[in-house]
């Protein structure tokens, strides 16, 4: 005769029983029985109601993504003979970038000559960090890549990402 180690509403053990008495007693009570572990020696089955249950587990379910974080890794592209007004405004968006919560990959382009020249693209990259080190840190450190260098900026844990205003559209 097939038994289950039945387990209560408020999660007692009732013990082993016959799955004619534990559908009994599911029925006495109004509520479903439930098999959760099918694999163990005897099978457990549980007295609950499983329309509740469902409900309470895909509320979590949406709860937890509402809580999940996307990690989007925003570009910023450089050159070794870049402009002091240019290397601002380059600095700003990384500064956005990085209060928004976005990581950010920086990438040095080195053309012709300037490939043999590899220490000017670091010593950018360098000032760059330590410009930003406010909001963010050196995730991965420059390395060369071919014609590029690349480094990873990401934003501190404590930092809350700022919310990005939206622009109202003009009438």
């Amino acid at each position: 005769m097939p038994e289950v180690r039945l387990v209560g509403p408020n999660g007692e053990q009732v013990g082993i029983v016959r799955i004619e008495d534990a559908l009994r007693l599911a029925q006495e009570a109004d509520l479903d029985l439930v098999e959760v572990a099918p694999q163990a020696r005897p099978p457990v089955a549980k007295l609950m109601d499983f329309g509740k249950f469902k409900y309470e587990s895909a509320q979590k379910a949406r709860d937890s993504r509402r809580n999940q974080h996307l990690t989007v890794i925003k570009e910023q592209k450089l050159r070794p003979k870049i402009d002091q007004h240019d290397y601002e405004t380059k600095k700003g968006h990384v500064s956005r970038f990085l209060a928004a919560g976005n990581k950010v990959k920086v990438t040095i382009m080195f053309r012709g000559r300037e490939q043999s020249r590899p220490e000017l693209g670091f010593r950018l990259l360098q000032k760059l960090a330590d410009d930003v080190t406010e909001l963010g840190f050196v995730e991965s450190s420059p390395k060369q890549d071919g014609r590029n260098m690349i480094m990873v900026l990401a934003p501190h844990k404590n930092v809350k990402p700022k919310a990005v205003k939206a622009e109202a559209p003009e009438a």
